[in-house]
């Protein structure tokens, strides 16, 4: 399957190139443009038995001269607002040669508002940003709450926007390119804290979304929040097809955080980089965003930027690397507008409830004195812990990890830049993916555990942060991609490892947070920890404390 439908259906041997440089290795079909999807005609089981036989071709006596097999295919598409046209060839992935062409296959209304996702704007949670595709230019607007509307800004970009090399054009510049067509953003203002709204959004002359259901999440300073937390999610495909990246576990986490939000229980949604691993492709964008609309659309969706949203040659991020297909993080700040310092500055804070979220970027410069560091360092130094008594750091790229890899998982250079802050302004919380598990820490600082846990009655494990020691550091990678294992004997700072697909939910009143470890096929909590502080702390046991 091609779009648009005038895409060079050519076989380009080279064309491989395109997807190995973003870390894809699958076997893919090596045409002059990128196949959206492809499937073998034996993917039907009774193609090879010529069970559906015909015949092609007759002669004077209505003999069959040319007997024909058939085979039923079928491929999930989602609105991408361009035509497709379905290709039929044989010679295999590597050497396709061209059989048929099925013609341009057009939407019915590309125009069509869709993939509406909210976020926060601000820490008083009365307004709500949501942003939406669509194929048409003019504003539209988000109708919501008791006869409210609000006007959306419309944005875009283009192949002249993506990053490249001279010597060979990068896949968002070439190859992978896919007009992203419209993007809307409005904010929906005059909301209170903690209530539920319904909206729609579109215009008359488009078509009106289906009215959706949402809820804000609790104010700065309020008693209490409750959030799931995940990274490196991307998608999979909903059919048989192969197509680029294809992150196996992101449909069971998808929908197992669809039945969590489905409690009432949820208040907001952190996916803290590698989104929707487009890289470059970007007609993957339009398939995650449609994975992710039944969450995203009801519940505030924070997002960090990660590797494979920015980095590539020539575009300033800290590592070289080509993971972003020469995205340079234009697709992700446009599909995923946060309340971010400015353009091409992806670091921002947010306090729901009890907790102040301290999001950075580790893909752009965090040395010292730089201008991230010293964002950090500033918004650190300001938080009030009466209004907000727990602290959560947020990033891409670990400070701690078991599992080694091909490439360094850990930069020492990032350790020793960041660490620091958050031991001097006593972070209890971190949060990191890039690696595809997840994993535990004690209160460790510089690789040394500052502090134990101890169990308490339930013989769950409890950091008493009354007397504060480090932070608590954890992975939360296993939103979809392909997982990571661990070595056999983790280091002394590693408490906690598990290799499932899964996620983190958080419960944060202001003396206590319980984080459980999630598996996302059985819905079973595989790990949990409580961090206690004040009146908690008391009823809790003792920490110890190691030298």
């Amino acid at each position: 399957m091609v779009t648009p439908s005038n895409s060079s259906v050519s076989g380009c041997p080279l064309s491989g190139v395109n997807y190995v440089e973003t870390g894809d290795l699958a076997n893919l079909p090596l045409l002059c443009h990128y196949p959206v999807k492809a499937q073998y005609l034996t993917s039907d089981p009774g193609y090879m038995g010529c069970k559906n036989a015909g015949c092609g071709k007759r002669d004077a006596s209505g003999a069959c001269e040319a007997q024909t097999c058939a085979a039923t295919l079928t491929f999930h598409v989602v609105n991408f607002r361009t035509d497709v046209e379905f290709v039929l060839f044989s010679g295999g992935f590597k050497t396709p040669c061209l059989l048929k062409r099925s013609g341009a296959l057009r939407f019915a209304n590309p125009a069509s508002p869709l993939y509406g996702h909210l976020s926060s704007t601000d820490s008083t949670a009365t307004s709500m940003r949501l942003t939406w595709v669509s194929g048409d230019w003019n504003p539209q607007q988000v109708q919501y709450g008791d006869g409210k509307s609000s006007t959306s800004e419309v944005a875009t970009f283009t192949q002249d926007d993506m990053c490249s090399i001279a010597v060979l054009p990068s896949p968002a510049k070439d190859f992978g390119w896919h007009d992203p067509g419209y993007i809307h953003s409005a904010v929906m203002t005059g909301l209170q804290p903690s209530q539920s709204y319904t909206y729609r959004y579109g215009s008359d002359s488009v078509g009106w979304s289906n009215t959706t259901k949402f809820r804000t999440p609790p104010a700065a300073g309020s008693d209490e929040l409750s959030f799931v937390i995940y990274g490196d999610m991307g998608k999979a495909p909903l059919d048989p097809s192969v197509e680029h990246y294809i992150q196996p576990g992101s449909i069971s986490v998808a929908k197992a955080v669809a039945k969590e939000i489905e409690t009432g229980k949820v208040d907001s949604i952190f996916h803290i980089g590698d989104i929707s691993y487009a890289t470059g492709f970007l007609v993957e964008w339009d398939f995650f965003l449609h994975l992710i609309t039944p969450l995203a659309s009801q519940v505030s969706y924070m997002t960090a930027i990660g590797n494979h949203e920015r980095d590539y040659a020539n575009s300033a991020s800290v590592y070289v690397t080509p993971d972003s297909g020469g995205e340079c993080g234009v697709a992700y700040e446009s599909y995923f507008p946060m309340p971010a310092v400015g353009k091409d500055k992806p670091w921002y804070s947010i306090e729901q409830g009890s907790v102040h979220f301290i999001v950075m970027s580790t893909e752009h410069e965090w040395s010292e004195k730089s201008e991230q560091y010293n964002w950090m360092d500033q918004d650190l130094s300001s938080i009030s812990r009466s209004r907000t008594p727990w602290v959560i750091f947020i990033g891409h790229r670990p400070m701690y990890s078991s599992h080694g890899g091909i490439l360094p998982n850990v930069d020492s250079n990032f350790v020793a830049s960041v660490e620091p802050l958050l031991l001097n302004y006593q972070v209890d919380l971190v949060f990191f993916g890039h690696v595809h598990n997840y994993e535990r820490t004690c209160a460790v600082y510089q690789g040394n555990c500052n502090g134990m846990p101890t169990k308490d009655a339930n013989g769950i494990d409890v950091y008493d942060n009354s007397n504060y020691t480090a932070p608590i550091h954890a992975i939360v990678g296993a939103g979809g991609f392909s997982l990571d294992n661990f070595p056999n004997n983790g280091e002394a700072w590693s408490l906690s490892r598990v290799s499932e697909f899964g996620y983190a939910r958080v419960h944060a009143t202001r003396t206590d947070m319980l984080v459980q470890f999630v598996n996302s096929s059985t819905m079973e909590v595989r790990d949990q920890f409580k961090i206690v502080k004040g009146s908690s702390a008391k009823n809790s046991g003792s920490l110890i404390i190691q030298e």
